[in-house]
């Protein structure tokens, strides 16, 4: 966990450059290394810098690529990934409108499983949470019973008498709302 957090600051923050102090006319200078004058600290940080970069291209398809094949820094290609995947500040600002309109407006779909309901949910609160927008787990479980459909009252209101909603899990619910929709199926 220490070495990954000590990569994601050399891709985040500038990576290291080795410099040393030249003494010229009784100014002291401050000047870039060449390879030779490495020492063995300069090169564990250069080893470091290639294991960030190799994460990051490793991580990626072909046409990512090739799109940050001429970068040199780890800093440029995580700017330019960021910017591919997330978009623009005004783009992530949108995205973040429309999932959040889909989750306000999200309903169960008429003959939808248990199991559908559940991947289209988590898609909008996920996409949401890798935006910054924290869904809370209380507000996901109360949602999900809000959509069902009539039928399913009794059973909603059975889960959540017993007990405080905000202390139910949503694999808690989901498991119990399947296993509901599967007696129902039986009993049909």
């Amino acid at each position: 966990m220490v070495e990954d957090s000590k990569l994601m600051c050399i891709i985040l923050d500038v990576p290291h450059v080795f410099i040393k102090e030249v003494k010229e006319d009784e100014v002291l200078r401050m000047v870039v290394k060449i390879r030779r004058e490495y020492n063995n600290e300069d090169r564990k940080n250069i080893k470091k810098n290639y294991k960030a970069k190799k994460l990051l291209v490793c991580g990626i398809g072909p046409d990512e690529y090739n799109w940050i094949s001429t970068y040199e820094k780890e800093k440029e290609i995580w700017d330019f990934l960021r910017t591919v995947h997330e978009g623009t500040t005004d783009l992530k600002d949108s995205k973040v409108d429309i999932l959040t309109t889909q989750y306000e407006t999200f309903t169960m779909k008429e003959e939808e499983t248990i199991q559908e309901i559940h991947i289209r949910f988590t898609s909008i609160t996920n996409e949401l949470h890798c935006l910054g927008e924290v869904m809370i787990l209380y507000k996901q479980v109360r949602k999900i019973l809000d959509v069902l459909p009539k039928s399913w009252e009794r059973k909603v209101y059975a889960m959540i008498e017993p007990r405080n909603i905000k202390t139910l899990t949503m694999d808690e619910l989901i498991g119990n709302l399947k296993t509901h929709e599967l007696k129902k199926q039986q009993g049909e």
